[in-house]
């Protein structure tokens, strides 16, 4: 089987092809499923350059980005190019969307999911027709940011693309800088279970990460009907870490520590396609190919004001990461009705070669035994699913996918036999539209989740002097899912979105007790998750504030689990349990210029593991502002102030002295540090 996906890998390569660029037919978006369409004239007063700038001002559309399905799976990303899903994992549709130039944009639809052959999707679909590249172009994006305190500036972010068109083949090369930066510092208090201060610190945390792609992407229409796509990346990335903290002690023991992490490491990424009429329908051919080259090393050495010697631990991992997947998809059109079959194979691997080492007397670190941190897990998964869809009215739409996976997880160091397992997947997704103005949809799916091969492994978390163990028990966790989406649209005025979910998890993944007195990742029996969201886009225009418009969002969720010690029900440890967000954007009339606000606030639920509980966040407002002028000369520019309101890091933190069900508290920590503003710049235009 391995030779026969580099054979499907090595064929779609044979043939390679650009998605903008091809004319071919493609699924077609049924007409009695577009909620609403936009032209390029739309939104020529955002000045867009790309067509990624064109789908982010859809009002009341919330963009989707690609999950982190196993393998490709089913689609999740709710954006599509020509019709089709991107199938990779190399960015999917978004980062083909901001390659694009606004100009070979003909238009945007918004579509519901039921009306397409397309399992996984649900609610409103963005569909974006690109025409062919009539010229060479090219579009490029800087977005330095600077902290005002504790960071390095920020000088690479950005990106610059280059389309053209050699004969049959179109292209396409690109480089992106996802360069990012984090920073904060100030007081950490410790007390202890009365309530008494028993230590101050003051702590400082930044770290600089730099993410830069390269990629190019190739394009040819035939022979006849047939399409292909090749796209190739190399991604070399570097992320320091440093964390330095002074201690004051009540007892007198005052101190030093810090904490520095180094990762320097590369991936690259092979996607390629081949699709072509087969009997009455089309064969699609995908063949992907991701590898990850991941050593990172963290070193943590607390210094003594009375001379003792310094305390050290070192962690070292070198990781390799591989996924290779073959997946061929069949669609055919039978009267009123789309089916769509599709068969993969995922093969996932993980070497990981880890060492734990501590610093002598002598101020070397010497190695210790440390076996749990080195190994090999190994997973191979077949996926079948077969999809039906078909208009049941002019108002209604239903789509149903029915398959399942089989799977086996091995790990290939430790002697033991492969797990095999067989999951059973699909969705049934229900479209309604009742009435102008009106949409409505209602999705049933059952799903597998993913997990990661690192917490197979001993993973040390140095910084808060634990250690999650290896589990080789874990299993992904499965869910029913119920999703239903309301959406209206009040013309002039703007329109509005609230969807309702309920979510069934079973294998859930939490922190559980390993071994006497150890801990890791693994599977709870059973978790649900209850929410409510809502986006809207209000038009002031008919206030009599021309140009301007409001985003705005919020909602909530209400999660349980029972706690793996206690039994208790309590929240899953770390989802958001309600936030809200409103962004202001003026474009002002007769003007190249815009302004605008936006304001955010979010909330966690605590993150519980056995010997300690805490609750970390951002806030309690993050509040931005930005100026744009849209041409100065060709060029759009943007100044962005960001954290005006002081946004500050907080962390509430109990430490037990053992399991916390067992064990006494040992003492509180809270940290109130400053982030400070966060000043952005951003230019972008043609090349």
């Amino acid at each position: 089987m391995r030779f026969s996906l580099q054979l499907l890998a090595s064929t779609a390569a044979l043939i390679p092809v650009q998605v903008a660029a091809q004319t071919a037919p493609a699924p077609t978006v049924a007409s009695a499923g577009v909620q609403r369409s936009y032209m390029p004239a739309d939104f020529a007063t955002f000045a867009p350059k790309t067509a990624y700038d064109m789908l982010v001002q859809v009002p009341n559309f919330t963009i989707i980005s690609a999950s982190t399905e196993r393998g490709l799976g089913q689609a999740s990303e709710n954006v599509l190019i020509n019709g089709q899903r991107i199938a990779n994992k190399s960015g999917g549709a978004i980062e083909e969307l901001q390659r694009i130039s606004a100009a070979n944009v003909e238009r945007i639809d918004i579509v519901d999911a039921a009306s397409l052959g397309i399992s996984g999707l649900s609610g409103s679909v963005a569909n974006i027709t690109v025409k062919a590249n009539a010229a060479s172009s090219g579009q490029f994006e800087w977005k330095p940011d600077f902290r005002a305190h504790y960071s390095k500036p920020n000088l690479f972010r950005g990106s610059a693309s280059y389309s053209g068109k050699e004969g049959a083949v179109d292209y396409t090369f690109s480089i992106k800088d996802q360069a990012g930066r984090g920073a904060y510092g100030g007081p950490v208090l410790i007390f202890d279970p009365s309530g008494t201060l028993i230590e101050r610190r003051h702590e400082t945390y930044h770290s600089e990460s730099d993410l830069v792609t390269i990629g190019a992407k190739f394009a040819i229409d035939g022979p006849g009907s047939s399409l292909g796509n090749l796209t190739l990346g190399y991604t070399p990335y570097w992320n320091p870490v440093h964390i330095r903290d002074r201690r004051i002690r009540l007892d007198g023991d005052d101190r030093r520590r810090t904490n520095v992490g180094k990762l320097d490491g590369w991936y690259y990424d092979v996607n390629a396609d081949y699709e072509f009429a087969l009997g009455p329908g089309r064969l699609k051919l995908i063949g992907v190919r991701h590898f990850d080259h991941e050593p990172v090393v963290t070193t943590q050495i607390t210094s003594f004001d009375s001379g003792a010697p310094d305390d050290g631990i070192r962690f070292s991992r070198d990781s390799r990461v591989e996924e290779t997947i073959g997946r061929a998809e069949y669609g055919w059109k039978g009267g009123k009705n789309d089916w769509r079959l599709t068969f993969e194979r995922a093969y996932n691997s993980l070497d990981q070669r880890g060492t734990l080492s501590v610093l002598s007397p002598d101020g070397e670190f010497e190695p210790v035994d440390f076996p749990e941190g080195t190994g090999h897990v190994v997973e191979t998964r077949y996926e079948a699913i077969g999809t039906w869809s078909r208009p049941l009215s002019s108002k209604v739409d239903l789509q149903i996918a029915l398959g399942g996976e089989t799977s086996t997880l091995d790990r290939l160091d430790d002697g033991d036999k492969p797990r095999k397992f067989f999951r059973p997947k699909g969705n049934l997704v229900l479209s309604w539209r009742p009435a102008k103005g009106w949409d409505l949809s209602f999705k049933v799916r059952r799903k597998v989740g993913q997990i990661s091969f690192y917490d197979f492994l001993a993973q040390p978390k140095l910084s808060d002097d634990r250690e999650n163990a290896g589990n080789p028990d874990l299993v992904p966790p499965q869910s029913w899912e119920l999703e239903t989406e309301v959406r209206r649209d009040f013309g002039a005025w703007g329109n509005s979105r609230f969807k309702l979910l309920y979510y069934r998890i079973e294998d859930i993944i939490d922190v559980i007790p390993i071994g006497d007195d150890g801990e890791g990742i693994g599977n709870l029996p059973q978790a649900t998750q209850f929410g409510l969201e809502n986006s809207s886009t209000i038009q002031l225009a008919p206030l009599g504030f021309k140009g301007a418009k409001l985003d705005l969002s919020f909602g909530f969720a209400k999660t349980s689990v029972r706690d793996p010690l206690t039994g208790a029900k309590r929240a899953i440890s770390g989802t958001r349990d309600r936030w809200a967000s409103l962004d202001l954007r003026h474009d002002v009339p007769s003007t190249q210029l815009a302004w605008g606000v936006s304001v955010s606030h979010d909330h966690y639920a605590k993150n519980y593991f056995l010997t300690e509980v805490y609750r970390s966040w951002e806030g309690p407002v993050w509040f931005d502002l930005f100026v744009e002028h849209k041409d100065i000369m060709g060029l759009t520019v943007r100044a962005t102030v960001g954290n005006i309101f002081n946004a500050r890091h907080r962390l509430e933190r109990a430490v037990y002295l053992g399991r916390r069900n067992e064990q006494p508290l040992s003492f509180f920590q809270d940290n109130n540090q400053l982030i400070g503003p966060i000043f952005a710049f951003s230019v972008r235009g043609k090349l």
